[in-house]
Protein backbone atom coordinates (compact mmCIF):
# COMPACT_ATOMS: atom_id res chain seq x y z
CA UNK A 1 0.00 0.00 0.00
CA UNK A 2 1.43 3.23 -1.00
CA UNK A 3 1.55 5.98 1.48
CA UNK A 4 0.73 9.43 0.39
CA UNK A 5 3.30 12.29 1.21
CA UNK A 6 1.62 15.68 2.46
CA UNK A 7 3.60 18.75 0.38
CA UNK A 8 4.69 21.21 2.64
CA UNK A 9 4.04 25.08 1.25
CA UNK A 10 7.24 26.12 1.27
CA UNK A 11 10.69 24.51 2.36
CA UNK A 12 10.70 26.55 5.63
CA UNK A 13 7.49 24.93 6.68
CA UNK A 14 9.13 22.55 8.18
CA UNK A 15 13.22 22.05 9.18
CA UNK A 16 15.12 19.15 10.29
CA UNK A 17 18.31 18.32 11.22
CA UNK A 18 20.22 15.69 9.29
CA UNK A 19 23.03 13.08 10.73
CA UNK A 20 24.90 10.68 8.64
CA UNK A 21 25.84 6.92 10.35
CA UNK A 22 28.52 5.57 8.97
CA UNK A 23 29.84 7.62 6.28
CA UNK A 24 33.23 7.44 5.18
CA UNK A 25 35.49 10.59 5.97
CA UNK A 26 37.47 10.49 3.05
CA UNK A 27 34.20 10.15 1.01
CA UNK A 28 33.09 13.38 2.87
CA UNK A 29 36.03 15.26 2.43
CA UNK A 30 36.42 14.03 -1.22
CA UNK A 31 32.49 15.82 -1.72
CA UNK A 32 33.01 18.66 -0.06
CA UNK A 33 36.44 19.16 -2.12
CA UNK A 34 35.45 18.64 -5.53
CA UNK A 35 31.48 19.50 -5.11
CA UNK A 36 30.61 21.40 -2.07
CA UNK A 37 33.48 24.10 -2.02
CA UNK A 38 33.60 25.06 -6.41
CA UNK A 39 29.89 24.65 -6.74
CA UNK A 40 28.41 25.75 -3.32
CA UNK A 41 30.73 28.37 -1.83
CA UNK A 42 31.45 25.67 1.40
CA UNK A 43 27.68 25.85 2.36
CA UNK A 44 27.40 21.77 2.90
CA UNK A 45 23.77 22.43 3.86
CA UNK A 46 23.01 24.13 0.81
CA UNK A 47 25.07 21.78 -1.19
CA UNK A 48 22.68 18.52 0.36
CA UNK A 49 19.43 20.77 -0.42
CA UNK A 50 20.06 21.20 -3.62
CA UNK A 51 21.17 17.92 -4.76
CA UNK A 52 18.06 16.23 -3.18
CA UNK A 53 15.68 18.34 -4.66
CA UNK A 54 17.84 17.84 -8.20
CA UNK A 55 17.27 14.35 -7.77
CA UNK A 56 13.77 14.54 -7.01
CA UNK A 57 12.96 16.16 -10.18
CA UNK A 58 14.40 14.16 -12.17
CA UNK A 59 13.45 11.37 -10.50
CA UNK A 60 9.50 12.77 -11.26
CA UNK A 61 11.00 13.15 -14.94
CA UNK A 62 12.15 10.01 -15.29
CA UNK A 63 8.66 8.64 -13.91
CA UNK A 64 7.17 11.02 -16.34
CA UNK A 65 8.84 9.68 -19.31
CA UNK A 66 8.43 5.79 -18.36
CA UNK A 67 4.43 6.23 -17.75
CA UNK A 68 4.70 8.27 -21.39
CA UNK A 69 6.17 5.56 -23.21
CA UNK A 70 4.43 2.62 -21.46
CA UNK A 71 1.46 4.33 -22.87
CA UNK A 72 2.68 5.01 -26.10
CA UNK A 73 3.54 1.21 -26.31
CA UNK A 74 -0.10 -0.13 -25.36
CA UNK A 75 -1.48 2.37 -28.18
CA UNK A 76 0.91 0.51 -30.65
CA UNK A 77 0.06 -2.86 -29.30
CA UNK A 78 -3.56 -1.95 -29.73
CA UNK A 79 -3.72 0.06 -33.20
CA UNK A 80 -1.73 -3.44 -34.40
CA UNK A 81 -4.88 -5.35 -32.94
CA UNK A 82 -7.11 -2.71 -34.48
CA UNK A 83 -8.30 -1.95 -31.00
CA UNK A 84 -8.87 1.48 -30.93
Amino acid sequence: MKKKVAVLATEDDLSVDLTLHDFSAILLAEFAEKIVRPYYSGNMSDAVKDLMQKAVGEEEFVFSRVKLVKSGNNSIKNAKRGIS
